[in-house]
């Protein structure tokens, strides 16, 4: 599409067995279940974590929908669309912020209780078949929008008006299996930067860092190129990995 498109970088935190979360059901964001997750996390874990945050210096963070409600959820109760059409649909900033914390949500599915703070703004990238509905809601709490897709959001779009918009270079994605799979098999990731924790939980259907659809019987592995490594005293491995994306929008250039 020829999209100017910012860095992404996958950041992830993981179980040996390359789980994201405690199983199907339990989200990270729920006090209990972030209880238990941290009974894997060694001394130093959190100041790691941090400092790989700091280090990529990215003023947008991104996530899937999927890593706050259940596919299968009750639909949120949504007001009647107050403006036109034509006017829900367009691009809203209402305020901008140091820093963006972007989700992208097709069907509106997220009823939003943070809308941000002194330094953070919620951003949500909504495409042509979400329900007007969910924009007049966004726009009755002030929460900015842009849309980027048709039936849903096009990632790579979506990116190149975070790009234009927000005048962001770097983009960190730190966000389900299923998200990292739709960015990924997409060609849009240039590096995954990945800790590893010394547990493991196990269990089918557990999430995983890459989940999503199984390869079609023709489909390949996406190759990576290991940038570092790094084993701390306590038992985390960190590694960071190179995408090598045979195409896409950032497919390498062969001569």
């Amino acid at each position: 599409m020829g999209h100017n498109l910012p860095k992404v970088i996958i950041t992830t935190t993981a179980s040996i067995d390359g789980r994201i979360t405690l199983s199907r059901d339990a989200r990270l964001i729920q006090p209990e279940a972030a209880r238990r997750w941290a009974t894997m996390k060694p001394d130093g874990a959190d100041e790691l974590l941090g400092s790989r945050r700091a280090e990529h210096g990215a003023t947008v963070t991104i996530e899937g929908s999927g890593s706050f409600v259940d596919d299968d959820g009750p639909p949120i109760v949504l007001p009647n669309p107050e403006l036109p059409e034509s006017e829900l649909r367009r691009d809203v900033i209402p305020r901008r912020t140091p820093l963006w914390f972007v989700v992208a949500d097709s069907r509106g599915r997220v009823d939003w209780s943070f809308t941000g703070d002194d330094t953070t703004s919620l951003l949500i990238l909504v495409c042509d078949a979400t329900p007007l509905g969910y924009l007049q809601l966004l726009r009755d709490k002030g929460i900015s929008y842009l849309n980027a897709g048709r039936e849903q959001v096009d990632l790579e779009e979506g990116l190149a008006k975070i790009a234009a918009t927000l005048g962001a270079h770097t983009v960190v994605a730190d966000s389900g299996g299923t998200f990292n799979a739709a960015l990924l098999r997409a060609g849009l990731v240039d590096e995954i930067d990945v800790v590893i924790l010394p547990g493991l939980i196990g269990g089918t259907g557990t999430p995983s860092i890459m989940d999503g659809n199984p390869l079609g019987s023709t489909g390949l592995p996406i190759r990576t190129e290991l940038i570092d490594a790094q084993i701390t005293p306590t038992g985390m491995v960190r590694t960071r990995y190179r995408v090598i994306n045979e195409s896409g929008p950032k497919a390498e250039q062969r001569v």
